[in-house]
């Protein structure tokens, strides 16, 4: 959650020429976040497909459309629920998409633990927002909990499964790293959220 934090403190200033440029071409926050999508699954084809570097690039640019669709929506006086929604669903989608791509190269492979590896950082990847919206349901914030926020989870899926591209082994690596600290994460979300419950 450090990432998350500290990126979108800033992320109005140095978004805020491209805010104003997209107004003036009429485009909406839904159609960035769906563009955003696009890409990012595209990135996950190509992480199937072995193209490592360039689904890197690829998902990397579509996840980074993530940080425009909100300030866009902000400076229209759009924001909704509806929006936030779309927007949530995107970003599962998108992250499913880039974990499925690595899993499918690796089930090629026939690298059974990474293909495990993988399927395990999905699941947990999913349970952590699971938590935090459970925790909103009863009024409850427990956002800042854990050390691996979706774009620390992006950064290092990225950074690592991207080294790969030049014959680097960062790919097992790394979903270790990811597994283990974003079911780290998801544990002590469920625990702050069950605490905070007994009160």
């Amino acid at each position: 959650m450090l990432l998350d934090a500290k990126a979108r403190g800033g992320v109005g200033r140095a978004v805020a020429p491209l805010i104003r440029l997209l107004i003036r071409l009429h485009v909406t926050p839904t159609m960035i976040t769906l563009a955003g999508l696009v890409v990012t699954i595209t990135g996950g084809v190509f992480f199937g497909l072995g193209w490592f570097i360039a689904g890197a690039l690829v998902g990397g640019f579509g996840s980074a459309l993530d940080i425009i669709d909100g300030p866009l929506a902000r400076s229209t006086g759009t924001a909704s629920a509806r929006g936030a929604l779309v927007d949530t669903v995107a970003d599962r989608v998108g992250e499913s998409a880039l974990l499925v791509g690595v899993a499918a190269y690796l089930a090629a492979e026939s690298n059974v633990l990474g293909v495990t590896l993988a399927g395990s950082a999905l699941g947990v990847s999913m349970l952590v927002p699971f938590i935090r919206s459970k925790a909103e349901v009863h009024g409850l914030d427990v956002g800042g909990g854990g050390i691996m926020g979706r774009a620390e989870r992006m950064l290092l899926l990225f950074v690592g499964v991207g080294l790969a591209g030049f014959d680097l082994p960062t790919i097992m690596p790394t979903l270790w790293i990811l597994a283990v600290l974003t079911g780290v994460t998801a544990v002590i979300r469920a625990f702050r959220t069950w605490r905070a419950l007994a009160g």
